[in-house]
């Protein structure tokens, strides 16, 4: 044996190997596919895949002998992207739309319940807006955090959520998991996301998320107007600026091109 070769753990490296047979192609595989493709006996690829399920890294796809990846792989995907490529790439487009609007902007992730701020651009008003990187916010009760929670289905937010009623920080925080579900619905279909005051009163967020190659929510991109309300002629500036920067760190992180769309800015009733 090799010195290099001295410390390999081979249950690790083969459950490390049986992550990477899932792809954008085939999101789903049985365990005789696993089995096959890893050249391991059956009973040994049963075990992996109980181990990977109950750490959270693959789960049965419902009704079916097939496995998927799970939640966990996508949190080590977040927390890469936070640390390196996310904020990398995300650094310029926010300092331009910082530019272009003149207001403090912000890349944020999910982490669990909360959202981390991973860039800032400050903006002439920083003043209004302290926030700095590596703050934490309730997502459920941010419109950043219900556009990262989009991408979880009704169960899946109850896993996230266990207890009922939901901590409340203003009048407008939702305290139940069916008020969030219809606020984080009603963003997705927007494709953005405007807080008048909903979580600090003083000032307005407006957020759009940030997308992966699978049209997954990895991120948002967010800017913060030092108001308590902005006039609707001003919203249908701020608005799209704000879509087409999250569009075009969408656009990089996918690496493949972005068709944009129009959207006309709707009134935010939250």
């Amino acid at each position: 044996m090799s010195e290099e070769n001295r410390y390999l753990v081979p249950g690790l490296a083969r459950g490390l190997q049986l992550l990477t047979c899932f792809s954008r192609n085939e999101p789903q595989l049985t365990g005789a596919e696993l089995a096959r493709r890893l050249d391991l006996p059956r009973a040994s690829v049963f075990r992996l895949l109980q181990t990977l399920e109950q750490t959270g890294y693959v789960e049965r796809v419902p009704d079916s002998a097939s496995y998927r990846l799970a939640i966990g792989v996508l949190r080590l995907g977040f927390e890469y992207l936070a640390s390196m490529e996310l904020t990398e790439m995300g650094r310029p487009i926010i300092e331009q739309l910082r530019t272009d609007t003149g207001y403090s902007a912000h890349l944020v992730v999910r982490d669990g319940q909360h959202v981390v701020f991973v860039s800032k651009a400050a903006g002439a008003n920083a003043q209004f807006h302290s926030i700095q990187v590596g703050a934490r916010l309730p997502a459920h009760a941010t419109v950043l955090g219900r556009l990262l929670l989009s991408g979880l289905s009704m169960a899946e937010l109850a896993t996230l959520y266990p207890e009922e009623p939901l901590a409340q920080y203003t009048p407008r925080t939702p305290t139940t998991l069916a008020e969030l579900k219809s606020l984080i619905d009603a963003d997705r279909e927007r494709g953005y996301a405007i807080s008048q005051g909903g979580y600090e009163t003083g000032i307005t967020t407006v957020a759009a998320p940030v997308f992966n190659d699978r049209h997954e929510v990895v991120a948002a991109i967010s800017i913060t107007v030092p108001a308590q309300q902005i006039p609707a002629e001003r919203t249908a500036i701020l608005v799209p600026q704000v879509m087409q920067a999250a569009a075009n760190l969408s656009q990089l992180l996918s690496h493949i091109p972005h068709v944009s769309g129009s959207a006309a800015p709707r009134k935010e009733n939250v």
